[in-house]
């Protein structure tokens, strides 16, 4: 066990008998850090809802896109990561620090598994810098007291913060709100919030056989609408396009253009919003 900055204890160990939510998205990756009880679980999954793999690489996907456009037009230099999950190709410091060598990173996750990949994470330009920080975002102050995010960013700058895929795991009873209320109250004017979140809006039954499977294997699983989506942004104005499916924000001017059938087709909406 490790404790974070209020002492709350995180667990290390990593059993590979029960499915976990980060090796099971490896998995639909195409990763390797998964096992049988983690494809399994990918595997029920994509009974409800086949082009699950699909869905989740265009979440990747969009990461990159949001850094690259963070750097390059809105000229964001220093990001915070939460729920990183297991490193893969196009991590956020390799995108921000391609476009510019001094980006700085702070990542963050509560899992064992990811703990363990993080040397993975540190992988800086000489001029840049990254670290992690093993926390649990149910608790957003440690994360914010913590003296490698306060060593590593400076908040008195702006900073994106980066909520990709995560907030899912989180119930309305964990106030997820008042979480990413805390997390912009400690950034100044001009900082982004990123959010992903997958939803019920274009197949609540199949969504609702993915919800069902997860909670079966002991993870929280709890999509929204977009209304439901939009209110994770109070306090910031997005961005154009907006809301939008996660495949039809900003898709690159060099790929082929994304249909709207083809775009709801990923069942994630997507947005990035600026604090004024």
């Amino acid at each position: 066990m490790t404790d974070n900055a209020f002492g709350t204890q995180l667990p290390t160990e990593i059993d590979t008998t029960i499915p976990h939510e980060a090796r099971v998205y490896d998995y639909w990756l195409g990763g390797k850090e998964n096992y049988p009880a983690d494809r399994a679980l990918g595997d029920t999954i994509a009974e409800h809802v086949p082009t699950i793999k699909t869905m989740a690489r265009a979440n990747r996907a969009f990461l990159s896109r949001a850094v690259r456009y963070l750097v390059a037009e809105a000229g964001i230099t220093q990001f915070l990561d939460i729920g990183t999950g297991i490193p893969t190709a196009g991590n956020t410091h390799e995108v921000a620090q391609s476009l510019d060598a001094n980006a700085r990173v702070v990542y963050v996750d509560k899992d064992p598994i990811v703990l363990a990949h993080a040397r993975a994470l540190m992988d800086s330009t000489p001029q840049g810098r990254t670290r992690f920080i093993h926390a649990d975002l149910h608790e957003p102050d440690s994360i914010l007291s913590n003296p490698d995010l306060t060593g590593t960013l400076d908040l008195s700058e702006p900073v994106a913060i980066m909520l990709v895929a995560i907030m899912m795991y989180f119930r309305d009873s964990d106030h997820p709100q008042e979480i990413i209320a805390t997390l912009l109250d400690a950034v100044p004017s001009g900082s982004y919030i990123v959010i992903t979140h997958p939803t019920a809006d274009f197949a609540p039954e199949a969504m609702a056989g993915v919800a069902a499977a997860a909670e079966s294997s002991g993870i929280t699983f709890h999509p929204r609408s977009k209304s439901d989506t939009s209110e994770l942004f109070t306090g910031t104005t997005l961005i154009d396009p907006g809301l939008v499916p996660v495949a039809a924000w900003r898709p690159d001017l060099t790929s082929k253009p994304t249909a709207v059938a083809e775009a709801e087709s990923a069942w994630y909406w997507a947005g990035i919003g600026r604090k004024a």
